[in-house]
């Protein structure tokens, strides 16, 4: 029996390595995938590194990192792309502290790095907001000769103004022989980023070529330094010079219609989107609900909100939001309910909306299960905004024993403004124990000048709920 056994199991045809990666590129779960890893293993190909790395990119897509890992481990002598191949794996699915751990691996056990290895770690660096460890790399990449790669100076000045070092973001940028409009466009948004707008400027004039994304950058940047009317003049300047612009760019003129208060601007930019092809999707969607909603027309936000096809979290948020500081805390509420119904999940943001709406329409039971529900339901911790508008809610019910455990309860790291919301409020009412409330509390608060049954739809409106 044993003899017929393995006679017949030397009759099954080998697995090849061009056959092992067409079952991978057809694999269609993760056990699917563990399966064909089993033929693998089964036909010694364990240490084929391309099919390897094939492993690990379906792992990671099914995120099973911690099998990608295993796999990654299991080779003897990793080639120097396949060290880069899990470093940046790591890093692109949020795992920035493994990659740069992996990264130390690597040069302690000796294996050489090239010219790609560096940026993908100075991106961990940057996604961990590393910068010493940043600088650590870059003094390796110069080292061994690789510091003069565009890609990784790119990356660099992209960490080093991200982190707020814009003396280091410079020194890169004039360190660079060639630059490219990737290396004059992050140069241009680190500079934003430090708060040189007119520095920005000046180098945005100075670009040899400019494309989409250049012209986006500088538009945003001053979208984003509440100058508006500049931006629109670069929007015109770059419709003069032939650049179409793409989705990013009009959401950011959309922001700037918000802060000018113009709705037959935004008007012109939702019609110009819509002549131009521009699919309604979930990010300019979201972005024009915002705009209507702050230029005051609620119905055109409707309108936006009822025709997309495919709504984010952050549209389902904008809309309940909108509604609720527009005083149709009725329909918020509703619309919360459909949002549920649709298996969207929401977030601390859905719920400032919500109690928010609650707040509008003095809906004082209603709130507290919300905010109840937020923390049991969804385990999400309540923030600042979600404390202001359960302040306001108790205190126009006059529901003195609540205020109380509500400020109590309130973990002692948030915002010194919430609770003087509420010393306020125990002031408007004339509560005596005002005073040995604010020592059992240990807190040292100010006077919150804006009184809280003052909350207007502007304040709401400031939370932060809004696209982008």
């Amino acid at each position: 029996m044993n003899s017929h056994y393995h006679t017949s199991s030397t009759c099954w045809p080998k697995l090849g390595s061009a056959e092992a990666l067409l079952l991978l590129q057809n694999c269609t779960s993760f056990n699917h995938l563990k399966l064909v890893h089993g033929k693998i293993i089964r036909n010694a190909l364990s240490a084929n590194q391309l099919l390897v790395r094939k492993l690990i990119h379906l792992c990671s897509s099914y995120g099973r990192l911690d099998y990608a890992a295993l796999l990654f481990h299991q080779v003897q002598e990793p080639h120097t792309f396949t060290w880069n191949f899990m470093i940046r794996t790591y890093t692109i699915h949020g795992y920035s502290m493994k990659a740069l751990l992996l990264y130390n691996l690597m040069i302690r056990r000796g294996f050489p790095p090239d010219k790609f290895t560096f940026p993908f770690v100075v991106k961990a660096c940057l996604v961990s907001g590393s910068i010493r460890k940043g600088k650590e790399v870059h003094g390796l990449a110069i080292k061994t000769g690789f510091s003069k790669d565009m890609f990784l100076y790119n990356t660099l000045m992209d960490l080093y103004f991200s982190c707020g070092d814009e003396g280091y973001g410079r020194k890169v940028f004039d360190k660079m022989r060639v630059r490219n409009v990737v290396s004059w466009t992050t140069f241009i948004a680190g500079l934003v980023v430090c708060g040189d707008l007119d520095a920005a400027r000046r180098a945005f004039d100075q670009m040899p070529t400019r494309n989409v994304v250049s012209w986006t950058a500088i538009i945003n940047a001053y979208v984003r330094n509440q100058r508006p009317h500049e931006a629109f003049e670069l929007f015109w300047r770059m419709l003069l010079a032939n650049v179409k612009p793409n989705e990013f760019t009009l959401v950011n003129l959309l922001k700037a219609c918000s802060e000018l208060g113009s709705l037959k601007l935004g008007r012109w930019i939702h019609d110009y989107a819509l002549k131009n092809g521009f699919d309604l999707g979930a990010f300019l969607g979201t972005a024009l609900i915002d705009m209507y909603s702050k230029c005051g027309s609620l119905d055109d936000a409707r309108q936006v909100f009822r025709e997309m096809q495919i709504k984010s979290l952050a549209t389902w948020n904008a809309m309940i939001t909108s509604l609720g500081v527009h005083g149709y805390g009725e329909e918020a509420l509703s619309l919360f309910t459909k949002m549920e119904e649709a298996n969207v999940r929401p977030d601390a943001i859905t719920f400032v909306g919500v109690i928010c709406a609650c707040l509008q329409t003095d809906k004082v039971r209603e709130g507290d299960m919300y905010f109840k529900y937020m923390r049991e339901h969804y385990g999400i911790t309540p923030v600042v905004e979600h404390y202001t508008c359960m302040i306001e809610l108790y205190s126009r019910a006059n529901l003195l024993n609540a205020l109380d455990e509500l400020v109590k309860g309130m973990p002692r790291e948030l915002s010194d403004d919430v609770a003087a919301a509420w010393i306020k409020s125990r002031l408007i009412d004339d509560i005596d124990d005002t005073e040995n409330s604010l020592v059992q509390q240990g807190e040292e608060l100010q006077y919150w000048e804006t009184r809280t049954e003052h909350l207007s739809q502007y304040q709401l409106q400031g939370f932060k709920w809004d696209v982008g």
